[in-house]
């Protein structure tokens, strides 16, 4: 993988000119594109800007959010060849900071559950998972240092933690998402993916004008909570083993570490999830639902047809529901600094038939606080397997600090 932290060490350096970096990563979408499949398009002529703390950096951009110089196709034959008139915020926002938006990446079908055919890079016979597919693999693949993502379940996290990347979904509209294909308004987020800790937060610092958002060099030792979700039932051995690993590293490296159990509230959070997230969903793509039934993808067509019956009532119970859990979830951080969970239940599964189940993720995007994908442990097959680090909504510099801190403790 290409480290953004390097990358601009050797730019300001002049070992490499932003021209040049471009350049490199053109070549690596070129050599690997036909094989992963990581990019819808990309722009074969792209070229750097000259100022900027990300010039020389390609960026891959999800194919759900407006680019005003690739259409933008949301993974479904409904959009094929919408071109938008603008840039989402966010893609404006990179290219303020002298980035260079190299190509859309690939995106599963409305960011649902209908798996695109984007290969894991570790292993070609597994997926990537979904629904930031591209984004994620086109960054384990090494073709590109930066990429942006989506959020609504686990669409950031569990991509970045099947193919060992580094990953933030942050707090809850630190960054916008005008621009951006809507799925549910409560829970849609815009993350980043590269290849270490130290990269997501230097993209997201220069993203933002937040400098704090930058890990220090020096990072000092966290109070660890470790949540095994019980709710969400148990994982598989290889996700297991890698929070175990984690939370032992962390340890060995002076963090306090215990196990927490979650308040009820917040578990009953985590089951009403998706009454929230399809409620609103029917909602966001009514046009597309009603008017282009047919046309519409098979899975994501059936979730639909299938979650019709939520309530104003039900979706009002469990907004309430969400609200009391977020109370409950803040007064946690009173015992420790940050989480350590689970980003997915194991390594990536076999075959594209599935993107794999957002289950461990989904209760911290209802919450809506800052979680950072570590990659920490690598399962049979070469697969890897992350934990996820979770801090107080706007505490995001925290979230990086203490994933930081993991990310090196693992590696001692």
């Amino acid at each position: 993988m290409i480290s953004l932290a390097d990358l601009q060490q050797r730019i300001e350096q002049g070992a490499v000119s932003p021209e040049a970096a471009i350049g490199q990563s053109l070549d690596a979408i070129r050599a690997d594109h036909k094989t992963i499949g990581a990019f819808v398009r990309y722009d074969e002529n792209a070229g750097a800007q000259t100022a900027g703390s990300l010039r020389g950096v390609a960026v891959g951009i999800k194919d759900i959010i407006d680019t005003a110089d690739f259409p933008t196709e949301m993974g479904a034959q409904i959009y094929r060849g919408y071109q938008p008139r603008a840039d989402a915020p966010v893609v404006m926002a990179l290219r303020q900071a002298g980035a260079t938006i190299i190509g859309k990446t690939t995106t599963t079908a409305f960011a649902a559950n209908d798996p695109t055919a984007t290969l894991n890079p570790h292993n070609h016979a597994h997926t990537p998972g979904g629904s930031s597919s591209g984004s994620a693999a086109a960054v384990a693949a090494g073709m590109i240092p930066l990429a942006l993502g989506t959020q609504t379940g686990g669409s950031v996290i569990r991509p970045a933690s099947f193919c060992g990347a580094a990953a933030i979904k942050p707090s809850y509209r630190l960054l916008p998402t005008v621009g951006v294909k809507c799925f549910s308004w409560t829970l849609d987020t815009v993350g980043l993916f590269a290849a270490g800790v130290r990269d997501v937060a230097l993209g997201l610092s220069a993203m933002t004008n937040r400098p704090e958002l930058v890990v220090p060099s020096a990072v000092p030792a966290p109070r660890i909570g470790v949540v095994t979700q019980a709710f969400a039932g148990a994982p598989e051995p290889s996700g297991a083993e890698a929070l175990q690993k984690a939370s032992r590293a962390a340890e060995r490296a002076g963090a306090s570490v215990r196990e927490l159990a979650m308040p009820e509230i917040v578990a009953e959070a985590w089951r009403i999830h998706p009454v929230v997230q399809d409620f609103e969903a029917h909602q966001s793509l009514a046009w597309e639902y009603r008017r282009n039934y047919d046309a519409m993808p098979r899975l994501l067509r059936s979730r639909l047809d299938e979650s019709r019956d939520i309530t104003v009532a039900d979706y009002d119970a469990a907004m309430d529901v969400a609200l009391r859990a977020r109370q409950a979830l803040a007064a946690v951080f009173d015992e420790v600094d940050v989480l350590l969970t689970l980003s997915a239940a194991g390594a990536a599964p076999r075959g594209l038939s599935s993107t794999g189940d957002p289950r461990y993720n989904r209760l911290w995007t209802l919450m809506g606080v800052p979680c950072v994908n570590v990659p920490a442990h690598v399962a049979e097959g070469g697969l890897p397997v992350g934990v996820t680090v979770v801090a107080p909504f706007g505490a995001d510099a925290r979230a990086l600090a203490a994933a930081s801190f993991v990310e090196d403790a693992l590696k001692t």
